[in-house]
């Protein structure tokens, strides 16, 4: 049986299926057993001298009704608990795995390929669906099954029954020796599908770069190598499968026809008075008896054929158990503290206080150098900089995606650090510079702040964000289906219709990462209008390129390479910030150039 701690609780959990199960299984062998000896007694009643007793051959024949309408209703009852059971199990597995994915922190998924992880969630979890389910059926079939025939044989007859054992015990000798080797195979079958998931996955994803410098044919070449790898990996463990298997064909076949040939010869030289002696044993077999032989030991192949199966698919589901189980097992690093701080009727206040953070994967990079200020309830932030200077880092540690150093953060006077991660998270509404768009319609994408939210509310927000008339515009307006991460929309559209899912959340602090670089001016100024006008009274940070963005904030926060320049009023930055000063003056210059342009 396939034991581990993330499996052993649906074991107790369905238990009783498994019971069920394996209880009907039991009944079905034993009554199995009957249909070789109520055979054997036919085959004696037709070759016995005078006429032939047609009521004991009709009463033998309705006996061998009886036990397969017993077996048939058995191996209903145990498809219908034992695969119910498994395919349960796999649904929690995968329920837990989600639960798991979605607890992990943003460093996980930079240091985890998804094609790997989308493995976990489908092959590795069907391979241990298929051994929990089917596999419980070979265990007890090649167990209780085998151990019936084989007492069965013996007391027919032990000479013949010693050469029946033969392939039984060289299947079990040859399993434990490849058991090993077949799950080394499997683990590297599986790990080379991993890597053709990711290149294929990236290689969807970004098909228009691929289109857009004609590389097709370079990447058909590049798959091709990694196909290449998977087909190898999966031939080699093909290859240990089918000698496993081939082998043991060839011995239950070999033992068959030894038993059928041998067999007939016993029969004949005991009907003609002369029975062969083995080991100073007389063989007393009659065709009937010889018919029951047979029988049990093509019963016995299912149990031999089972077993090698066993073998071969352990070795598969211990490699898949303990891919599923690395990953359930894996440290979450973001997790609330004990007794946290659940955040109530947020104000907006937010305050750094000497801030130092690097990326977990580079802990010897700071990205942020003592960083220090307050930001009052209400106020209308605009942050700009360098490119890679800290503007989203900072920002970011706002919503707990990674963890920072405690008195660093505080929101309301509250340190986040010590906070419910769930209520910091709800009082901040954030739109990212990836504007990711589910495959879904675009009134779910704008709602999926707000699920409960009205027509009307859905509406406002688009105004909002300035969108109503490009969605409208749609055929299918609000109803509209934008593909897969909004691949049908342009890139204007995606950001707001991502601006208009985080209004739409209603959040105390709304952030803005760039969000309105991919519009035009007059759109731009539009929305900074609102965001003025609506957002009045509440928090709203806005990360800019463009100064003119961020001209009408209360005031502007300068960061240069992960410190804090200035952070005043715009009047007052061009005095005190070179940074602040150059971007307004590039701004001016290109606004020149454009207006020479035009």
């Amino acid at each position: 049986m396939l034991l581990g701690k993330h499996l052993n609780k649906y074991y107790l959990k369905y238990w009783y299926m498994f019971i069920t199960g394996v209880l009907a299984l039991v009944a079905i062998d034993y009554m199995q057993l009957f249909l070789p000896r109520y055979l054997g007694d036919i085959v004696n009643l037709l070759n016995a001298e005078g006429p032939v007793d047609v009521e004991a051959v009709g009463v033998l024949c309705l006996k061998l009704l009886g036990v397969a309408g017993v077996m048939f209703l058995g191996r209903m009852l145990w498809r219908f608990t034992l695969f119910t059971a498994s395919f349960r199990i796999e649904a929690g597995l995968r329920r837990e795995m989600f639960e798991k994915s979605e607890r992990l922190s943003q460093r996980y998924y930079h240091e985890t390929k998804v094609g790997s992880i989308m493995s976990w969630f489908t092959t590795d979890l069907e391979e241990i669906q298929d051994y929990t389910g089917f596999g419980t059926v070979q265990i007890v079939d090649s167990m209780f099954l085998g151990l019936l025939v084989i007492v069965n044989m013996f007391s027919l007859d032990w000479v013949m029954a010693m050469f029946a054992m033969i392939p039984m015990v060289l299947i079990f000798v040859w399993g434990l020796l490849v058991e090993k080797f077949t799950a080394q195979r499997w683990t590297e079958r599986q790990e080379k599908y991993d890597k053709m998931y990711d290149f294929t996955q990236e290689n969807f994803t970004g098909i228009s770069v691929i289109k857009a410098f004609v590389k097709e044919t370079n990447e058909i070449h590049a798959f091709a190598k990694v196909a290449k790898k998977n087909k190898e990996a999966n031939l080699r463990y093909v290859r240990v499968h089918i000698v496993f298997d081939t082998l043991i064909e060839l011995l239950i076949g070999l033992i068959l026809s030894l038993i059928m040939g041998f067999g007939a010869w016993f029969v004949y030289a005991f009907i003609s008075g002369s029975p062969v002696s083995i080991f100073g044993h007389p063989i007393n077999l009659n065709a009937g008896n010889l018919v029951t032989f047979i029988g049990y030991f093509d019963a016995l192949i299912w149990p031999m054929i089972a077993l090698g199966m066993l073998v071969s698919q352990l070795g598969r589901a211990k490699a898949s158990l303990k891919r599923v189980s690395d990953f359930l097992d894996t440290p979450e690093d973001v997790k609330n503290c004990e007794n946290p701080v659940v955040l109530k009727d947020v104000k907006g206040d937010i305050e750094f206080r000497k801030l130092n953070f690097a990326f977990p994967n580079k802990p010897n990079a700071a990205v942020l150098k003592d960083v220090t200020l307050t930001i009052k309830a209400g106020e209308l932030i605009g942050v700009v900089g360098r490119v890679g200077c800290g503007k989203t880092t900072i920002v970011t540690a706002l919503s707990r995606l990674y963890n920072i150093p405690e008195e660093s953060v505080f929101i309301d006077g509250n340190d986040i650090m010590k906070c419910d991660i769930a209520s910091v998270r709800d009082s901040v509404a954030f739109v990212s510079q990836e504007n990711f768009l589910f495959s879904s319609t675009v009134g779910k994408n704008i709602t999926f702040s707000k699920p409960d939210a009205t027509e009307e509310e859905m509406k406002n927000a688009a105004r909002f964000a300035d969108v109503e008339e490009n969605i409208e515009a749609f055929p299918d307006g609000y109803d509209t289906v934008v593909g897969e991460r909004g691949v049908t929309l342009s890139g204007g559209q995606k950001q707001r219709i991502s601006l208009a899912r985080a209004y739409l959340k209603d959040a105390p602090i709304l952030i803005l990462d760039d969000s309105v670089s991919a519009v035009d001016v007059r759109t731009e100024e539009h929305i900074l209008e609102n965001i003025r006008k609506e957002r009045a009274g509440r928090t709203t940070i806005i990360i800019a390129s463009r100064v003119s963005s961020v001209a009408h904030a209360d005031r502007i926060l300068v960061m240069n390479d992960g410190e804090v320049e200035a952070f005043d009023t715009p009047a007052a930055l061009s005095e005190i910030s070179p940074t602040y000063a150059k971007m307004v003056e590039l701004q001016q210059l290109e606004d020149e150039i454009k207006g020479g342009d035009a």
